[in-house]
């Protein structure tokens, strides 16, 4: 049973962002308590799930300075500096985040950092119960059901108040869903991925590149890989689920033994085939990841339940942006519960500033995708970016990277969206029919900046 305290609260999902939020509550004096279905990752030889990595931009990093744990995390990390494209014929290309060291990415393992905050959850106060998955809610009794799987027995609690951080397939989201009806729907894209690794090398470092994300760019498709702290690179395959009539492109339809995806690598990733040993067996022993954005209509019940992070608004991975995204949210739901009371008001808030930033970061990393696996090197692309870092350097306030906005600034994720909708018009109409910079109009393009483009708060 929980407590009857006022100032206590019950989170369900003891993942990243549940952990953090944890933190954040916990030091502001509230009685927190954890609910996870998983057993403790910290347990040798538990297995936690996916272990996709994640890349931490300057939003996470502000959430996890704020909860006072960036220090721990960042030994853990890893620098990327900018994209490595890797063409067909084998050659690569570094295309930079940002103009310096000081504009990276950061990758780190997911296990690592849910364990790292996990220990500070604890250290802050709160109290975690593994194995503990939701299975029903009565939100007017404030009475909920968990069950563990390992035996089947229920364990009942009361509870003041639900958060759900407990990811894209959110029980409790489900237990709202039946009782108030939230507006649910995901949109599925008609691509899956697939998880490989590539070992340290034979003296023990990185077998390419550490300080980059590698892209393997095939126009429908793409390998991605990210260094981990180990030496290693998680490597993920996306491929569409079925190819369209004639295209010949690969799928997972056409793709499924070790030797077809031997066949595959051989053809359209010849350089990334030495890297990856247990090619075949990675490839058989892991399933297909199904990739979607999950949209609701509203976040909360009252002051009863809230959901945040992928609970509710899972996106797609192509902008590294659901980690840093549910980190803001922490941020955002911890402050409005300090600015609000009670915390109906509180929850309408946090909806109220996070829901539109959230479906600018969904729409983002959809147009992502497309960039990553299609445009990374085509001509007309790379000298739109060429321009984009001209402006840049002679309008450093108003004329802001897309990438910057999103990656290494706090700028709301609706602004970002809006102001690169239009800097890309501008980019391509005074690009287009060239295949270089020479004769551009730079004074008209000033003009047109200054008239569209107000001062970005924190540009440089």
């Amino acid at each position: 049973m929980d407590s009857n305290d006022p100032r206590s609260l019950t989170l369900i999902g003891a993942g990243l962002a549940g952990c953090l939020l944890a933190i954040l509550l916990s030091q502001r004096g509230w009685k927190v308590t954890i609910y996870e279905r998983r057993g403790d990752p910290r347990i040798k030889g538990y297995e936690s799930g996916r272990s996709i990595n994640l890349a931490l931009a300057e939003r996470g990093r502000h959430a996890l300075r704020v909860a006072g744990v960036e220090e721990a995390v960042m030994r853990q990390a890893v620098m990327m500096r900018g994209r490595m494209v890797h063409a067909l014929d084998g050659s690569t290309m570094l295309q930079r985040y940002g103009r310096d060291d000081s504009e990276v990415i950061w990758s780190v393992h997911r296990a690592d950092l849910n364990m790292t905050l996990l220990q500070a959850a604890e250290r802050a106060g709160a109290s975690i119960h593994f194995h503990r998955r939701l299975h029903t809610v009565d939100f007017d009794a404030g009475y909920a059901r968990l069950i563990d799987d390992r035996d089947d027995q229920p364990h009942d609690i009361r509870f003041q108040v639900l958060i759900g951080a407990d990811g894209a397939g959110s029980a409790l989201r489900a237990e709202m869903v039946r009782r108030a009806g939230i507006g649910e729907r995901t949109e599925f894209l008609d691509h899956s991925y697939k998880e490989l690794t590539i070992p340290p090398a034979p003296d023990g470092g990185f077998m390419i590149e550490p300080h980059a994300l590698h892209i393997w760019p095939r126009g429908r498709y793409m390998c991605i890989a990210l260094p981990n702290d180990e030496r290693t690179f998680t490597v993920t395959l996306f491929l569409p689920n079925h190819a369209a009539p004639g295209s010949g492109d690969p799928c997972f339809a056409s793709v499924r033994s070790g030797a077809e995806v031997r066949a595959l690598f051989q053809r359209d990733f010849p350089d990334a085939l030495p890297l990856i040993p247990d090619l075949e067996r990675d490839w058989e022993n892991h399933p297909p990841g199904l990739l979607g954005t999950l949209y609701l209509d509203t976040w909360h019940m009252g002051g009863r339940a809230v959901v945040l992070g992928d609970a509710a608004h899972a996106m797609v991975p192509f902008h590294g942006q659901g980690m840093n995204c549910a980190f803001e949210d922490c941020v955002a739901l911890a402050e409005a519960m300090d600015r609000h009371a009670p915390l109906e008001d509180a929850f309408a808030a946090f909806e109220a500033e996070r829901k539109p930033n959230a479906a600018a970061i969904q729409a983002m990393a959809l147009e992502n995708y497309i960039e990553m696996r299609d445009r990374v090197d085509d001509p007309d692309f790379l000298l739109q970016r060429e321009l984009e870092q001209a402006l840049q350097a002679r309008h450093p306030t108003r004329f802001v990277p897309h990438y910057t906005m999103v990656t290494f600034m706090r700028v709301p994720y609706a602004l970002a969206h809006a102001r690169s909708q239009l800097q890309r018009r501008i980019l391509v109409e005074a690009t287009a029919g060239r295949s270089d910079l020479s004769g551009i109009d730079w004074d008209a393009l000033a003009r047109r900046i200054h008239a569209e483009l107000p001062e970005l708060e924190g540009a440089r």
